[in-house]
């Protein structure tokens, strides 16, 4: 690649859309909070390693240089476990949100396009599936399968398609009618070329603002099954501590607020960057918005 295409490359897909993020502060703010996320999963344990040792002389002390959130009910330190913790939790959350868009997208698309019986059939799983409550179906599941983080990710992924189905089909419905899906047709591209080629690309600004959105519930569904007890305590993710806090009692403690809200607000304000950048970024992939603004 020459200077001059890496230097086109590199307006496109770099300059530009940090241009868009920057006219919106929030969204500009949540971009840096979601790498600070990324970071800290990723090289947050070699950075800050985590703290496993008991020290029954510093229960529950308050934030300090020493200790930046406090000390939990074993006197170990809040902030290594927080920071320990962020990698199981945007695991899980990437990837239940891919297999939510890769089924939805796929068996929405399908359906939409081929219409009658083919449509019939999934339509008719997803309707059984929207009226069966997720969370407590989660909760018999676990009860009965043994979750580990990619399975869990994996059954996450199969019982929150049918939403994002509904309304991918929606879209296909409007699309196949466009003088463009109909050339397509008379040309026999096929059934492949014209939802993959033809459809998808024009989806793709509702897909991926899904597929960050859909983070969302997953890290709630996850965190929620931890806090349960009904997923095992493998690792000492955000989950794992407020089950903790709530086991020993720290609600009940004056000095232990620390070790229950510091997983807390770290879930909130993950959540809070994910919506305002998927806000900013509809904006980045939907040319109309911008026109708009």
């Amino acid at each position: 690649m020459s200077l001059k295409n890496l230097r086109e490359a590199t307006r496109i897909y770099l300059v530009d859309p940090l241009k868009l993020i920057s006219r919106k502060k929030s969204g500009l703010v949540a971009l840096f909070g979601l790498l600070i996320y990324i970071i800290m999963a990723l090289f947050g344990p070699y950075l800050v390693p985590l703290d496993i040792t008991p020290k029954p002389g510093k229960r529950y002390l308050p934030p300090s240089l020493e200790h930046p959130l406090g000390t939990d009910f074993e006197g170990k330190d809040i902030f290594s476990q927080i920071v320990n913790g962020a990698w199981d939790v945007l695991y899980v959350a990437f990837l239940a949100s891919s297999f939510t868009i890769l089924i939805a997208t796929l068996l929405g698309s399908i359906s939409g396009f081929k219409g009658g019986f083919v449509d019939s059939i999934i339509m008719a799983v997803d309707e059984i599936l929207l009226t069966i409550p997720q969370f407590p179906l989660l909760v018999v599941l676990a009860a009965l399968v043994r979750l580990d983080n990619f399975t869990l990710a994996l059954v996450l992924g199969v019982l929150s398609w049918p939403a994002l189905a509904r309304a991918i089909r929606a879209q296909i419905l409007s699309l196949k009618e466009r003088d463009f899906i109909e050339a397509a047709r008379a040309l026999g591209l096929g059934l492949k070329h014209i939802i993959f080629v033809e459809m998808i690309p024009n989806l793709l600004p509702y897909i991926v603002v899904s597929w960050i959105l859909s983070m969302t519930g997953a890290i709630y569904s996850q965190v929620g099954l931890v806090f349960l007890g009904f997923v095992p305590f493998t690792s000492h993710n955000w989950g794992v501590m407020i089950n903790l806090a709530w086991t020993w009692g720290a609600i009940y403690h004056k000095d232990s607020v620390w070790y229950i809200i510091s997983p807390i607000f770290a879930i909130i304000f993950f959540q809070l960057c994910t919506i305002s950048f998927a806000s900013s970024l509809e904006e980045i992939l939907n040319p109309r918005l911008r026109e708009v603004r």
